[in-house]
C-alpha cells in the first residue's frame, strides 16, 4: 500500500504555548530567511534561531519542514490581489491574476520551486483557486473546460516566470554580465547571419521591459486562444474526447 500523504492542512492548527509562539509568527519569519537567503538556507534550527526558540516550540505547530514549506506556499498565494470576477471582465481578472502571479514570483524567486512540488490545499489556495473557477464559468466556459483554461493561464506564467527567475539568479541583476553573455551567443550563431544581422539591427531595449513586452505578447495570446474556444459553441474539451472516444 503507497504511503498516504500526510498535510499540514489535514490536522487542527495547535494553540500557542506559553512561550506565545503562533503558527503566524513561524510562516512570517520563515519567509523572511527565504526572502533573504534562499530556500537552500531554510531550516528548521536556523529559523528556531530566528525566533530565539527551540526545536520543541517549533515542532509544537509544525511536524516537518515539508508542513513548514506548505504554510509558507499558502502565504504566498494570499500576497496575490486580483480583481473579484463579479467587478470586472475575464480577461481583465485573469491579466490581473497573470501579472500579479509573475511580479509575486519575481519577489519571492524561491516560489518557483515549490508552486506543482508541494499541494496547494490550503485557505488562500483554494479561495484563489475558486476567483479563477468563477472568472472562468462567467465568461462562459463549461464542465471540465473551466478548470483546462484556469490551467492553461496557470502554465503559461509558469513556463515565462520560471526562466526569468534562473536568468535572474544566474546573472544577479548584472547587466555587464548579460551583454558579454549575448555577444558570446551572436560570435556562436556565425552560421545565421540574417538572425545575427536582425539582433544588431533591433533598438536597445532594457531588458526588464523587454520581458514585460514578451510576456504581456504571450499573455494575450493566449487569452485570445481562450476565446477563441468561447466562439465554438457546443465545443468543449469534454465532448470532443467523449466524441471520439465513441467513434474510435
Amino acid at each position: 500500500m503507497s504511503k498516504q500523504f500526510s498535510s499540514v492542512w489535514t490536522r487542527e492548527p495547535r494553540q500557542a504555548r506559553a512561550s506565545g509562539l503562533d503558527r503566524e509568527q513561524i510562516v512570517a519569519a520563515a519567509m523572511e530567511i527565504l526572502d533573504a537567503e534562499g530556500l537552500a538556507a531554510l531550516s528548521m534550527r536556523k529559523l528556531g534561531a530566528a525566533l530565539d526558540a527551540g526545536a520543541t516550540s517549533l515542532y509544537w505547530h509544525v511536524a516537518t519542514k515539508d508542513e513548514l514549506l506548505e504554510l509558507v506556499l499558502d502565504e504566498f498565494w494570499g500576497t496575490l490581489d486580483i480583481l473579484e470576477p463579479e467587478q470586472a471582465s475575464w480577461r481583465e481578472v485573469v491579466t490581473s491574476f497573470a501579472h500579479g502571479l509573475r511580479h509575486a514570483m519575481i519577489a519571492h524567486p524561491w516560489s518557483a520551486s515549490l508552486v506543482g512540488h508541494l499541494p496547494s490545499m490550503g485557505p488562500n489556495s483554494l479561495r484563489l483557486t475558486d476567483r479563477l473557477r468563477r472568472t472562468f464559468v462567467r465568461a462562459g466556459f463549461t464542465g471540465i473546460d473551466v478548470y483546462l483554461a484556469s490551467g492553461t493561464v496557470m502554465c503559461f506564467v509558469l513556463g515565462q516566470v520560471i526562466p526569468e527567475i534562473a536568468w535572474r539568479t544566474t546573472l544577479g541583476g548584472d547587466d555587464d554580465a548579460r551583454d558579454a553573455l549575448i555577444e558570446q551567443t551572436l560570435e556562436l550563431a556565425g552560421d545565421y547571419p540574417e538572425m545575427v544581422a536582425e539582433y544588431r539591427a533591433a533598438p536597445p531595449i532594457h531588458d526588464a521591459t523587454a520581458r514585460e513586452i514578451a510576456f504581456d505578447f504571450g499573455l494575450v495570446c493566449a487569452l485570445d486562444g481562450l476565446a477563441a474556444r468561447l466562439r465554438q459553441p457546443g465545443e468543449n474539451y469534454g465532448a470532443s474526447t467523449e466524441s471520439t472516444s465513441h467513434h474510435g
